[in-house]
């Protein structure tokens, strides 16, 4: 049975089932999850392997190799980075494109075994490795948590008592502490006068790291039961540890001659200095609590419980202490997608509009109430299959509006003709459908198709646009539904019959057309179908003029977040303390906070904020890093405000280096520009280094750097062996009494309620800030039981230089050069400029350069793309083929699609936009809809030769039937699109498809009838 017949028949049912997509479409629309920006899968985990004492060269060697050598063996990986520093290595494991989120788990679970084998085959003194695999995870909620008057344990702890109380929130996965100023316990002693009363350091340790140990006590049995027995707590205070007896007296008075450890050594407690980092929020001393939300849980509903749980907390929060958001995501997804909603219904008010200016009043409203429908009920697909409303989804919804009416257009069109001209409104609805049901469902496939590219690829930046692809395959499959089931009912019923009850064959007569547009339209169809090859010639000089157009294009990738928030990275010299990087930085937020623009400033000191979105990669822990998180009230004062505080940085701190930066949309690199550089000479590394950097700086590049950093000092004790054997010192004596007397041993623990706060032994004050007498540090000599000084056994202390950091790609040594443009340029303009420069440099044997920034994650991105375009070509070339039963159909289909670069080489000109990702996915989609309007024009001109054997006005006839819906589509896709004009992510695209799509449809209805007679060589009439 016909379909239409049976949904014009059957109404209840059709009644039914609409009303199914319209309420199921509103329930889900209410239940879909909300972000921001689209997740996407962070494919990387970290190895963390500490080797207390071992320089980076030894840390690199030792640990660092054999770890990379064993995760290589893994089929999975896909890159592997690591960084070696005095005393730890970070391993960063990025594995291939084709895993996703349900099979890393495994993949991690496989990584953590392969680091256990290696473990054995490390040296002695490294710790276990540490495999973190959460690393890619996000805090969209961070809060600060400060207090005038209050100390840092107070608000360390009162941190901790939110941090419980919030991680019993739905949809919270975790709540982390950053920033928490821990304590620490310090006895200080002299040597000397430990020597003195004959007592060994040693002796102290041991007492201090048994003071607090739990040892079983073991049970006994009481009459019928089973008792345990408590063992005693240990440590009550910190008064008891000065409480300590070291040496008891064999004399008869034995009180008198006790001697206690607070006899020898200063007791007390403070906050470990230096600390590991910092953090200020508007200047003052903060502990951030960071909130991450479960896999598929709802940021809104999060937010909203997290809010609700502070203020039912707020009677229990100590007078004077405030918690005060430095980063909520659920106000900016709310405020992005209201702003998203606001332009989609803009967008589907602007259609209907159009709709009912050109289509008449009933069909403007049939074919938007069907829009309508189509949209809501794509909302039920969405929650079906975890697709969220974000940034993605919703634009691709807005970019959607005007593909959608396209076969409701068509249906209607027909059915109006059809009726106007005398048919029975049912057999209208038949042949309306019957004629077009197939080459509509071909060419709307096609469309899908277009976009299905970016749906298949595997890598972040796919995925991260993965939704568009989905919403455009839900929402243009339910067009083509509802258009040959509701857009025929409510034709049918809306649409009156004609006066006339005669029936036409073909449904079409002269008079329909007979207005001064159409006449127009004709007279210069038939000229170009006259003087075929006359336009053929102006059509290649226009693509010639386009191609040259589109070589002058700016390249981009993605754009810079419209979030008015924007980030001050600094860095001092490598090696600097972080005290004083603390220091430079008050100053710096002291004169930032100052401007009235700025809202609020959130300082971390010693290492990057937490992940508060996707797209922000942290830095790495380090003592001379510092960032600052600023907030301003409007985004556009932003470029502004970058100069200003940029200026004042150079003049005052001239020896930081610092990076102003916007955050991003979408996956984007550290830099914008990098070069690599591999080879296993850290010196040639850092020559070719230094002369990319010195022609990075007369190309305009700005916050240059590279990331093995500056070069640090070392000293370095000349251990004399035979002195050292003699006096019974090894040299783990040695470098435990230089760490003791600068840095503190860590010599045990102290339990107080849930924490273990450490106890560290260390030299008095005055001994370790005085660098000049490390020559008479003490040491405890085992052999001899009495202590000597260092320079016994150490001849001098040289002060060399070391490579602080060493990176390395795919186990090779690998330095990375990195820069931004100036503000007002893209990189890829820098990146020209910068390229043959680059190129010429010569290389030593056995180094290598690599592009890494923008240009690696673009090439990539569109690597990764390009692998999906030729099957996704080919099944759209299969379905031209199927649809006609003819080579020379799909040929004539297949040459209006360089037709969309005329209009969209000048539509990106004039707006000055750049040709990045997403005006690249613009273009893959304009193939789609241009061969979607070919295929219906060339579908009608055959259906049109069934009844008219003058193939020259058949093809006439058939471009003036199809005119109007062909020009309709495109003209509700363009101007559906002009509320993406205002948006940053998507301005490119919306230019490239509105600025394509129009110049291209107006091409189509003049080019696909002139190849159709040069192709079938149809001769013009002759004219009497």
């Amino acid at each position: 049975m016909n379909i239409a017949r049976y949904a014009i028949e059957n109404k209840i049912v059709t009644i039914v089932m609409t009303l199914v997509m319209v309420v199921g479409g509103f329930v889900s629309y209410k239940e879909l999850s909300r972000l921001e920006d689209p997740e996407y899968t962070i494919k990387e985990a970290m190895v963390i392997t500490r080797y207390p004492g071992a320089s980076p060269e030894e840390v690199e060697q030792e640990v660092t190799e054999v770890l990379e050598r064993e995760i290589q063996r893994m089929s999975q990986v896909n890159e592997i980075r690591s960084l070696s520093k005095a005393g730890i290595s970070m391993i960063t494991v990025e594995m291939k494109d084709k895993y996703d989120k349900d099979s890393l788990p495994g993949i991690w679970q496989e990584l953590r075994s392969k680091v256990s084998d290696a473990q054995s085959n490390l040296p002695p003194g490294v710790e276990d490795a540490i495999v973190q695999d959460d690393y890619g995870d996000v805090f969209g909620v961070v809060y600060a948590v400060t207090g005038d008057g209050f100390s840092s344990k107070e608000i360390y702890e009162h941190a901790k008592f939110l941090q419980r109380e919030l991680s019993l929130v739905p949809d919270v996965a975790k709540v982390d502490l950053w920033g928490a100023q821990r304590e620490g316990i310090y006895v200080e002693f002299s040597r000397e006068k430990l020597a003195s009363l004959g007592i060994s350091q040693d002796e102290v340790y041991q007492k201090l790291s048994q003071q607090n140990s739990i040892v079983p006590a073991g049970s006994v049995r009481v009459g019928r039961d089973y008792v345990r027995m408590d063992a005693p707590s240990g440590i009550g205070e910190v008064s008891d540890i000065g409480a300590m007896i070291l040496r008891e007296s064999s004399e008869a008075d034995e009180d008198a001659n006790l001697i206690y450890l607070r006899d020898v050594a200063r007791v007390y407690r403070e906050d470990i200095s230096p600390a590991s980092k910092i953090l200020r929020f508007n200047g003052r001393p903060a502990v951030a609590l960071s909130i991450s939300t479960i896999s598929g849980g709802n940021v809104m509903k999060l937010g909203k419980g997290v809010q609700a749980r502070l203020q039912e907390l707020q009677e229990q929060t100590p007078i004077g202490l405030e918690v005060s958001p430095i980063a909520f995501q659920p106000d900016a997804v709310k405020k992005a997608i209201d702003g998203f909603i606001l332009s989609l219904m803009q967008a589907l008010i602007i259609v209907i509009v159009v709709l009912l200016i050109f289509m008449g009043l009933r069909a403007g409203l049939i074919i938007g109430s069907v829009l309508v429908i189509t949209v809501v009920a794509t909302f039920i697909f969405m929650r079906l299959n975890d697709v969220a409303l974000e940034r993605i989804s919703l634009g691709a919804l807005i970019i959607a509006l005007g593909m959608l009416v396209d076969n409701a257009i068509v249906i209607t069109e027909g059915m109006m003709v059809r009726i106007q001209s005398g048919m029975n409104r049912l057999k209208a609805a038949e042949e309306s459908v019957q004629q077009t049901l197939w080459p509509l469902l071909g060419a709307t496939l096609i469309a899908i198709l277009a976009f299905a590219a970016i749906g298949t690829s595997e890598d972040s930046t796919g995925e991260f646009c993965r939704s568009l692809f989905q919403v455009m395959l839900y929402s243009l499959l339910l067009s083509w539904v509802t258009a040959i089931t509701i857009t025929p009912l409510l034709c049918y019923w809306f649409i009156p019959q004609a006066a006339s009850s005669s029936e036409s064959d073909n449904g079409t007569t002269a008079p329909l057309y007979d207005s001064k547009l159409f006449h127009m339209y004709r007279n210069v169809l038939e000229t170009c179908m006259t003087r075929r090859w006359l336009a053929v010639a102006v059509l290649v000089v226009l693509m010639v003029l386009a191609i040259i157009g589109f070589a002058q294009l700016k390249g981009s990738f993605f754009p810079s977040s419209t979030i008015p928030k924007f980030l001050i990275h600094y860095w001092l010299p490598e090696g600097s303390d972080i005290r004083q990087t603390s220091t430079d930085l008050e100053d710096i937020e002291a004169f930032v906070m100052a401007d009235d623009r700025v809202t609020q400033v959130a300082t971390f000191v010693g290492a990057g904020a937490p992940r508060f979105m996707l797209t922000y990669p942290a830095e790495k822990a380090n003592s001379s890093y510092g960032m600052l998180l600023v907030d301003v009230t409007d985004h556009r004062d932003i470029a502004d405000l970058m100069v200003k505080f940029g200026d004042y940085i150079q003049v005052n701190f001239p020896d930081a280096q610092p990076k102003l930066q916007r955050l991003n949309l979408g996956p984007s690199p550290a830099s914008s520009y990098e070069v690599k550089f591999t080879g296993p000479n850290p010196e040639v590394l850092r020559d070719l280094s230094e002369q990319v950097k010195l022609l990075l700086r007369e190309s305009g590049g700005v916050a240059i750097k590279d990331n093995w950093r500056q070069r640090v000092k070392v000293v370095r004790p000349v251990y004399e062996e035979y002195k050292a054997q003699f006096a019974g010192v090894d040299r783990a004596d040695l470098n435990e009494a230089l760490e003791s007397n600068f840095n503190g041993t860590l010599v045990g623990v102290f339990r107080e309620s849930d924490d273990l706060i450490p106890i560290y032994s260390r030299a008095p004050e005055a001994e370790r800030k005085d660098v000049s007498q490390i020559g008479n540090i003490l040491i405890w000599s085992p052999g001899t039981r009495s202590t000597i000084q260092i320079n016994q056994v150490v001849s001098e202390f040289s002060t060399g230089w070391e490579d602080a950091q060493i990176h390395r790609l795919d186990r090779k040594r690998t330095i990375t050069v990195g820069g931004e443009p100036p503000e007002g340029e893209l990189a890829s303009e820098l990146f020209e400029r910068m390229l043959p420069k680059v190129m010429a440099l010569e290389l030593p044997v056995g180094y290598e350069m690599s592009w890494g920034g923008e240009f690696e994650s673009s090439s990539d991105a569109q690597g990764a793309l390009a692998g999906g375009i030729p099957v996704m070509a080919a099944l759209m070339m299969i379905i031209t083929v199927v649809l006609f039963n003819s080579l020379r159909h799909p040929l004539i289909i297949w040459l209006t699609v360089p037709l969309a670069l005329i209009g969209v080489s000048a539509g990106l000109l004039a707006t000055n936009e750049p040709f990045g990702f997403m005006p690249l996915l613009g273009f893959l989609s304009l193939s789609g809809m241009l061969i979607k309007n070919a295929i219906v024009l060339l579908d009608q001109i055959n259906l049109e030769l069934k009844s008219n054997e003058d193939v020259w006005d058949a093809v006439v006839q058939a471009s003036l039937s199809r005119c109007r819906p062909v020009m309709m589509a495109a003209g509700t896709t363009v101007l559906g699109m002009l509320p993406l004009l205002m948006d940053a992510f998507f301005v490119g695209m919306a230019v490239t498809i509105m600025a394509g799509l129009t110049f291209a449809s107006v091409l189509t209805l003049t080019v696909v009838p002139v190849f159709y007679v040069i192709f079938f060589n149809v001769k013009a009439p002759v004219k009497s």
